[in-house]
């Protein structure tokens, strides 16, 4: 049973823009220090120049994209090792990468992806939309297009990756796959649905606030995003360490 008295405190920053090598070492550098409890539970929320990323079960035929499209318009690819499918990062997207122990929570992989659909569920209300969840896939959905995708590692009950939440997200880069293997869905965010320019800022105020009630935190503690560049800046950790590489396609 999850010890909830010691999962009370959790630390929040915001990366701005950083590209996906870098959040990927910070959270390799994140997941090992929380291991030894050497830091509190973490969430990151950031955004990505243009990526497209393969999880491990993701099939090489939803990227449809060409090695000379994907050069053209500056669009890196990297396999990594969270759950899901291919999915796009890009500016105007949320992404949040919690580094949390489950162990003071619940051991439960599937109430924990819950738990983050709900976090985002409860943040498109604050915007008046009825979001659901869709019992075949993942995500966070406005009937059949999904505004949020989620994808996650979990080893030793400690978290990795996480959701990506279309705010202000130029949807014509999901052109390029095919969004998490589904063919038969299309893809939103909240500017497209609510016609007008999200500020960015306040959506991320939104997450955290949401994050620490479905998640039952009492603190949180801001982390300045310097702080966290200097820890990646000065660490041994290579990126190759982490198992994601960057790939070239020809297709």
């Amino acid at each position: 049973m999850a010890n909830q008295s010691t999962y009370k405190i959790f630390n929040y920053s915001d990366l701005g823009q950083i590209d996906y090598k870098s959040a990927w070492d910070l959270q390799k550098e994140t997941f090992d220090l929380r291991l030894h409890n050497k830091t509190d539970d973490t969430i990151f929320l950031l955004e990505h120049p243009h990526t497209y990323t393969l999880g491990k079960v993701a099939e090489k035929e939803n990227l449809i994209s060409t090695s000379k499209q994907l050069k053209e318009l500056g669009i890196s690819v990297y396999e990594i090792d969270r759950g899901g499918d291919i999915t796009y990062h890009g500016p105007g997207q949320i992404v949040g990468y919690p580094i949390i122990k489950l162990s003071d929570w619940k051991e439960d992989t599937h109430e924990y992806l819950r738990a983050l659909e709900e976090v985002i569920i409860k943040t498109c209300a604050e915007y008046g939309l009825s979001t659901n969840r869709n019992p075949k896939y993942t995500g966070v959905w406005l009937g059949e297009r999904k505004i949020a995708a989620i994808g996650i590692k979990v080893s030793r009950w400690i978290t990795m990756h996480g959701f990506a939440f279309n705010v202000n997200t130029d949807l014509n880069y999901f052109g390029g796959i095919i969004p998490c293997g589904i063919r038969d869905k299309d893809v939103t965010s909240l500017q497209r649905e609510l016609g007008k320019e999200i500020e960015i800022n306040e959506v991320k105020e939104k997450l955290v606030k949401n994050f620490q009630n479905v998640f039952g935190y009492t603190s949180i503690i801001l982390k300045e995003k310097n702080n966290y560049l200097k820890q990646l800046e000065n660490s041994e950790m290579s990126f190759r360490r982490s198992g994601a590489t960057e790939k070239s396609y020809e297709t």
